[in-house]
């Protein structure tokens, strides 16, 4: 299998439909063998129900549905569990990530030797609050833990499964991905990507639910790469 897409949603009803034929457009003309894993992070409108309806239609589309809201993280890292490919793409369920950026992300790592490929919103279609959030956490981000991406904050990427499989498990890790994939020495790069306004749904996140998780999130990342080491092996026996 060439790719598996990982998107994480919770109550999305409105979007699932739409992201997955789009998704499917693409997919279909840019990847011989594909699947996209839908991970419902419990969910409470008719999300269920409609993946349930997708995978029974497309084999391509395979879901898992928490039994209650577990966060983003552990969305990935369920997505991830499930994935067949080597290579994993993700993004957002709420259609403001473009799928038509994944072929060029997935070339980066396939051809150019990356591990991960960032994407990063040129032209965010959000809000001024969220641009200003987003732009003061990315700063701040980058301030104390170092350089790794742009934007940390762009869920459009494309990465070799063991970027997420050998980073730390937490509540919140998928803020700092690049970050994390840095840290253990992997090869990043990032490219600008499409980003459209929310036209159905409501964003579940604001400045105030993300704002002091966040920096408790900073300060751990922060002591993990204080702490962190590596090496390189001279030699060892047969």
């Amino acid at each position: 299998m060439d790719i598996s897409v990982v998107i994480p949603v919770k109550d999305e009803e409105d979007n699932i439909v739409s992201l997955a034929l789009e998704l499917g457009t693409v997919m279909e003309r840019e990847f011989s063998d594909w699947e996209c894993i839908w991970v419902d992070d419990g969910s409470s409108d008719g999300t269920l129900g409609l993946l349930e309806k997708l995978s029974a239609q497309n084999p391509r589309h395979r879901f898992i549905s928490f039994e209650r809201n577990a966060g983003q993280s552990a969305a990935l890292w369920a997505g991830l569990a499930e994935a067949r490919a080597p290579i994993i793409a993700t993004i957002d369920g709420d259609g403001q990530n473009d799928p038509a950026d994944i072929p060029a992300l997935f070339r980066k790592v396939q051809s150019e030797g990356a591990d991960m490929a960032n994407g990063y919103r040129a032209n965010r279609q959000d809000n001024f609050k969220r641009k200003i959030s987003s732009l003061i956490g990315n700063g701040v981000r980058t301030w104390l833990t170092g350089k790794s991406v742009r934007d940390v904050g762009c869920s459009t990427r494309v990465f070799r499964r063991q970027c997420l499989e050998s980073a730390p498990r937490f509540a919140g890790m998928h803020r700092f991905l690049p970050t994390l994939a840095a840290m253990q020495g992997f090869k990043l790069t990032e490219t600008a990507v499409n980003h459209r306004p929310r036209v159905k749904g409501l964003s579940k996140y604001s400045v105030k639910n993300r704002l002091w998780v966040s920096l408790l999130d900073l300060f751990g990342v922060m002591w993990l790469k204080k702490r962190a080491f590596s090496f390189k092996i001279k030699a060892k026996s047969r």
